[in-house]
Parts: structure tokens; sequence; C-alpha cells
């Protein structure tokens, strides 16, 4: 039977292609009964008239609220995640409604380590303050603008799924120390990556670097509170590539004013887009990136090849690999 899948218009780029490339969409084949359109205008949300129109929806930002699927005309059978984060997925109203949710989890695993590691470099070498002055040709004010070197320091990972684990590999040449916390990974794990499994409180309170890698769920919202920004070094960094609600940000723009970090590097925002007005955009000590650090051809083409499979699967009847919501199969026979 014929299998309807719509791509949401936020992975189109400037001159209409998929920003993954047309390549990716070769999966597709794999099903001739299947096929696929842009999604008739940029939506920020899927409605329920969007979900009455097709079998798969292809996400990238657009988050898709239980009210999507409310309507008894809801033809939706997958919500592919373009990217490993779900939470703008409303996941138990999908799996009331039979519809199967998907993500990226292996694909973006060395992009967004390597993201973190990119800021933190950023950060240490005070690359743009130092690309500032020699565009003014103020080549005495290098002299102000010393470096953090990393031999001696701890990195903290607060989070070692799949991204923790893959950075922790890749950063500990450059530390004296890496340390993690994380309540579902054992220390014997950590110690064959490279690490010291830690309390987060003592990993706050240690590190010199921290990095943010863990998934935001009911459990992390404001895991990174005024209370454990408060137990950082005065000289240690905050880099957060995973979720901006992961962290208080009012409690961090408070303790970045104050002089009470050193700095932040941030892919992402309680908000997104963020507000033009947000005070960490005018701080000299913060680098930001528009939640899109990682984005490289090779890291979408093969999260788009991930995420499309997930949808042929389901319009072949099969179960694909990275199923979100499993509990939606009890009872299939698939």
């Amino acid at each position: 039977m014929a299998f309807k899948l719509g791509v949401t218009r936020d992975a189109m780029d400037a001159s209409g292609e998929p920003n993954f490339g047309r390549a990716a969409f070769s999966v597709l084949d794999r099903n001739p009964d299947l096929t696929w359109e842009w999604l008739p205008e940029h939506v920020r949300e899927i409605t329920p008239d969007i979900a009455a129109q097709y079998d798969g929806i292809y996400l990238l930002s657009a988050r898709m609220p239980a009210s999507a699927v409310a309507r008894a005309d809801c033809r939706v059978k997958i919500a592919a995640r373009h990217g490993v984060g779900f939470d703008s997925v409303d996941v138990p109203a999908m799996t009331a409604k039979g519809i199967v949710v998907t993500n990226t989890p292996i694909a973006i695993r060395r992009p967004v380590a390597v993201a973190a590691l990119t800021l933190v470099f950023a950060l240490t070498g005070r690359l743009f303050a130092k690309d500032r002055i020699t565009r003014a040709n103020d080549w005495p004010a290098r002299n102000d603008l010393m470096g953090v070197g990393l031999a001696t320091r701890t990195l903290g990972i607060v989070g070692a799924g799949g991204i923790g684990a893959e950075l922790i590999p890749l950063a500990r040449p450059f530390f004296k120390r890496v340390v993690a916390a994380d309540p579902f990974v054992d220390q014997a794990k950590l110690a064959g990556l490279g690490a010291e499994k830690a309390e987060i409180d003592a990993l706050m309170a240690e590190s010199d670097f921290i990095v943010i890698a863990c998934p935001l769920n009911d459990d992390t919202l404001k895991l990174i509170n005024a209370r454990r920004l408060a137990l950082m070094k005065p000289s240690a960094f905050l880099v957060n590539v995973a979720r901006g609600p992961i962290v208080d940000e009012a409690a961090l723009i408070e303790v970045l004013r104050a002089g009470r970090i050193a700095g932040a590097g941030l892919d992402v925002f309680e908000r997104e887009p963020t507000e033009p007005d947000n005070p960490l955009l005018s701080m000299d000590n913060v680098i930001v990136t528009p939640h899109s650090l990682a984005w490289t051809d090779e890291c979408f083409h093969e999260i788009a090849v991930s995420g499309l499979d997930a949808v042929v699967d389901v319009s072949l009847g099969k179960r694909p690999p990275h199923v979100v919501n499993p509990e939606v199969y009890q009872g299939r026979k698939s």
C-alpha cells in the first residue's frame, strides 16, 4: 500500500535542497510504494491537519505534541526524529496512539563529542578574543589574553551514555583526569573508557571544564541549577551540547555576570531560537552557536540514512532498530 512521508521544512537549505543531501533519500527506494514531500509550510509544531495527510513525519526541530495526533483522522504511523533527542515529541501520546517514535543515537555520537571539544578548545585558547584583536591590528593585547592549558586540568562529563562515552576517549589525551557522573553507568565501564565515576556535586566542584551530555527528561530538567553552579570553581568553564533546559539559564547568567565561573560554551538554550536580547549573547566570556555545532555533511548524511531507514522499515511492517517507545510493539507480531 502507498505510504506518504512528510519532511519538515527546517531540514531544507536556502536553495530548497535537503540540508543532509539528496543521497540519503536513496534508502527510500527499498519501498517503491513510499513517496515523500516537504511539508507545505515551515511549522514549529506538527498540527492535526498535517497528521491527517501523512503516514510518516520526519522531524528536525519541529515539535510533535499530543494534540497533533488526537483526531480520529490521524494517519501517522511513525514520528522519526533527525537526531538523538526526542524531548520535542510527546512520546506517551504517540504510544497511546500506536505511533512508533524513532531517533538516531549512533550517527550523532562522534559529531556531538567533537563539538564539545571544539567549544572547550575555543574557550581555552581565547579564540574569538584573539580573532578580534588580530582584525583590529592590536597585537600587544595578546599579552592579556593568556589561554588555559589542559594537561593539568580535570574534565567533568555529566552523562556517560552514547555521547558521553564517545567523548571520554577523545578527550582523555588532553586532560590530566576525566570524571563522569551518570547513575546508569558503572565504574567498570567508565574505567575502561578512561574516566572515574563521580557524584554530580563532586564533579561540579572538582572539574575545570564541565560538559553536559545527558538527555533532557523529568530527572535532568534544570539539573544544573543555582546550587550546583555555585559549586564550580571560579576558574571553571561550563559547556552544554545536550539540551538547554538541563541548565537553569537564569542562574547561569547570574554566575557569569558575577564572575563566579570563568565562562561557558553553549550550543543550546532554554528557548530556541533564543531571544535576541538574551544576556548570554553579549557576554565576552561566552561562546554561542545555534544548536548546530555538530552539523557536518557526514553527520547529517548518516543521521538521515538512519532516520529514513526507520521510516522504510515501518512502511514495510518491520520494526526499526532505534525505537524510543518499544512498548508500542507489545502484542504486535513485527
